[in-house]
């Protein structure tokens, strides 16, 4: 019995339930798509006498030289929380205009499972920014089965073997609380971001280093996370003063969270830095303005965004993974 020919990418597709632009690298032995999935279409095709003729090769091919930024979905507009999205935006696209493409800004639910192949599927897109914090891993899984090419913002687990930029969390956690106890602080909170986010679990590594090499023990009632909005740190700050009202330091993962932080301290009755001196972290534009203007943890987020262009479409030219750890600088200003 004569083995049935199918017609299309498609029906190829539909068969190794992938997207058809992963069926297409496939074919044309992308090193985008991996080669126990290559060996499957290609098994896929040879058993059902499929061959790609040149029209439909080149269609598959083509480029839409614009680049997808992938950040979370907005229950309301852009705003002051969201700087921090809004400064490395602004580097991708100056990195992707330099290279000659474009970026499309995509909002993307938490529960969303098929958002990346339909965006490579209907070819808008040849590749994506990953930003967001929400279910990042779960993102980066269905990315990683669909061989999508993707850069992420943040820090790779273990075995791991995608693209990205990230600063060193380790070395901005331990800058910061070494500043600290240099000035003579000695009751000095931890206020983090998500806890489950491995950047902050290596910010609070840099902590406990610091902490432990000047014999400082390391209270529990000083070690307090949050989300990263200006509301969250409000909170957290509250709960720690209510947990230690003596507190005398706090480094706090954000700049934002930071400031919201040094008003919830002025509630209190305190000053800063006199009586608490606060470090944030992202030497965001607006640190600099703020009353008394913010020490914190600089992370060049212009070349953070640059780098995530530029290194995302080296992958989409060439297959070659890089994983880029950028330094931090303490900049020191008023609030300690």
């Amino acid at each position: 019995m004569a083995r049935k020919t199918i017609q299309t990418i498609d029906d190829i597709a539909r068969i190794a339930k992938v997207s058809k632009s992963t069926v297409s690298r496939a074919l044309n032995d992308s090193p985008l798509v991996k080669q126990e999935t290559k060996e499957r279409i290609r098994a896929i095709a040879q058993q059902h006498n499929f061959r790609l003729n040149a029209p439909a090769r080149r269609l598959s091919l083509r480029q839409s030289y614009t680049v997808a930024f992938v950040t979370h979905a907005y229950h309301k507009d852009f705003s002051l929380d969201d700087l921090f999205t809004l400064e490395i935006m602004g580097g991708v696209s100056n990195g992707l205009h330099e290279l000659g493409y474009d970026m499309l800004v995509i909002q993307v639910s938490p529960f969303d499972t098929d958002w990346a192949q339909q965006y490579l599927d209907s070819g808008r897109v040849d590749g994506f920014i990953l930003l967001t914090a929400s279910r990042k891993q779960s993102y980066i899984k269905n990315l990683l089965d669909i061989g999508a090419p993707f850069i992420a913002w943040g820090v790779t687990g273990p075995n791991q073997n995608f693209s990205t930029v990230n600063g060193d969390n380790f070395g901005g956690g331990k800058l910061a609380t070494e500043h600290l106890i240099r000035s003579g602080r000695q009751r000095i909170a931890f206020l983090g971001g998500p806890a489950v986010e491995m950047e902050v679990q290596l910010r609070y590594q840099g902590y406990e280093s610091a902490m432990q090499e000047a014999d400082i023990p390391i209270d529990p009632a000083l070690v307090e996370y949050g989300e990263y909005h200006s509301a969250a740190g409000a909170k957290a700050m509250e709960h720690l003063l209510e947990r230690a009202p003596n507190l005398d330091a706090v480094f706090v993962n954000s700049d934002l969270n930071a400031i919201a932080a040094i008003e919830v301290i002025r509630q209190h009755g305190k000053r800063t830095p006199e009586d608490t001196a606060v470090v944030g972290y992202d030497d965001l534009s607006i640190a600099s303005f703020n009353q008394p203007p913010l020490t914190t943890i600089r992370q060049d987020i212009p070349l953070a965004g640059k780098l995530l262009a530029q290194n995302l479409i080296q992958f989409l030219k060439t297959g070659v993974v890089s994983q880029v750890t950028m330094p931090v600088e303490l900049v020191v200003r008023e609030s300690a």
